[in-house]
């Protein structure tokens, strides 16, 4: 297969590392990949090379400056960083050593601290690399089909760069006992990096499982972590799916993830956003099918100078469909959170059940939220409803707790926890729901504290 590269000096200045960095990646053993994933990863990269990075003047941008990200000359990891322990990564493991999992650090697979063994026959969890070589023709049929990339220039540059990710595949009725563990740590020891995890998720008709995707960081150089996910549920599957976005203060983290449900399917989506100086999440969820329920929960937490996205978009295309979102936002300091929630509801997706709701508790005058549920509805027969709330806490409730001999800062805290828990509650595995509680707290104490 020939190869066509372009040139820094044709492209933008903001582009060049990149450009370098993709001449560099095909010479140094991109090129063993199948003769589809060179294409595909071809075809990513004059779509990036013909795009623009986004501005606030672009609607879907509108609140949120890549700005900072652009003019950082970003390089891929060329190596695995020796800057953390064993221990350090196994410490974030939800004490659940026995969960399968694959580990990436600066988006390099680790096998030392992966594990899967005992997984029921047929269940595939395994890094991009070794799929390509093993499950090829598996892996076509899904990877690529689901994200555009004709539309965002990072799912583009993503797609340029595909190479490390995991790869989860549960077969037909398969049941799966423990939830696959996908965990992604980032360091920057000596320069600005990038990685680009690609994850692809395939459910098959009938089967029932859990996956995690989690994001840490522990850096003392700026870095950037640039995600693509794809995931399908089939007929009358059932998948849980967790995205807990936990990077360190130096981080920046923009993500694109695609759910394709098929008929009767059940899709539970949860995400977190705790960290990261800016971090945008994109969840996009197609019903395709009739009879299919989707439930989105989240919860963004910004401090400091933190900014932090949601776009959420369900796609209802056929009859009898349900879709339940709900999105909390805390937000403190001088950070901003913003929140885009569209359902669309198709002509031909009649009787549609669909409720969005985004509640944002600030907790300073210098905080900043911006929110818009948004419905477009073509169908007649349908029961839809959004709503969207800015507030303080209740000084109502505050008076009610201090008159039963409870501190005032210490109510605030409790107000606080019950907001936000209401979300984490809905975490069906109790170990990493435990986890998140925990760090929901002591979030809340070092706010207070700090004011």
């Amino acid at each position: 297969m020939s190869t066509t590269l372009v040139s820094p000096n044709l492209t933008a200045p903001e582009k060049a590392h990149y450009v370098a960095d993709f001449e560099l990646f095909n010479k140094n053993g991109a090129s063993a990949a199948p003769v589809w994933v060179r294409k595909l990863r071809q075809e990513a990269f004059a779509r990036f090379v013909e795009m623009n990075f986004p501005t606030m003047k672009d609607e879907e941008w509108k609140y949120t400056s890549v700005l900072p990200i652009v003019k950082l000359p970003f390089r891929l990891a060329s190596k695995f960083p020796s800057g953390l322990s064993k221990a350090e990564i196994e410490a974030h493991f939800f004490g659940q050593s026995d969960w399968p999992r694959l580990v990436f650090v600066n988006g390099i697979f680790s096998k030392e601290l992966s594990a899967v063994s005992g997984l029921s026959e047929g269940v595939l969890v395994k890094n991009l690399e070794a799929a390509f070589k093993e499950n090829s023709e598996l892996v076509e049929k899904y990877l690529g089909r689901y994200v555009p990339s004709d539309t965002n220039i990072f799912t583009a540059l993503g797609t340029a760069f595909l190479e490390e990710g995991a790869f989860v595949y549960l077969p037909a009725g398969i049941v799966l006992e423990k939830p696959i563990h996908l965990l992604f740590v980032s360091t920057a020891e000596k320069e600005v990096t990038v990685s680009h995890p690609r994850i692809l998720v395939v459910a098959e008709a009938g089967s029932r499982g859990a996956v995690i995707e989690n994001y840490l960081g522990k850096s003392n150089q700026p870095y950037f972590t640039n995600v693509v996910t794809e995931i399908v549920v089939g007929e009358n599957a059932s998948l849980e799916h967790y995205k807990l976005q936990r990077e360190d203060g130096h981080g920046f983290h923009i993500a694109a993830t695609e759910v394709y449900q098929k008929r009767a399917s059940h899709y539970s989506g949860f995400t977190l956003d705790a960290g990261a100086q800016l971090g945008r999440n994109t969840h996009r969820v197609v019903l395709d099918g009739e009879e299919v329920e989707c439930h989105l929960n989240g919860l963004y937490i910004a401090s400091g100078k933190q900014h932090i996205d949601n776009h959420t978009a369900i796609d209802h295309r056929c009859p009898n469909g349900k879709s339940f979102e709900v999105y909390k936002g805390i937000v403190d300091g001088r950070a901003r959170a913003v929140y885009n929630g569209k359902v669309f509801v198709r002509q031909a997706a009649q009787k549609t059940d669909s409720k969005q709701t985004n509640k944002n508790l600030i907790l300073s005058d210098l905080a900043t939220v911006d929110t818009k549920p948004q419905l477009e509805i073509f169908a007649d027969d349908v029961k839809c409803t959004h709503g969207a709330t800015v507030g303080q806490l209740d000084e109502t409730a505050i008076f009610y707790l201090t008159a039963r001999g409870i501190s005032r800062p210490n109510a605030e805290r409790l107000l606080t926890f019950g907001f936000a828990n209401d979300v984490i509650n809905r975490i069906k595995l109790e170990p990493m729901r435990a986890e998140l509680e925990a760090e929901l707290l002591a979030r809340i104490e070092s706010g207070s504290n700090s004011k």
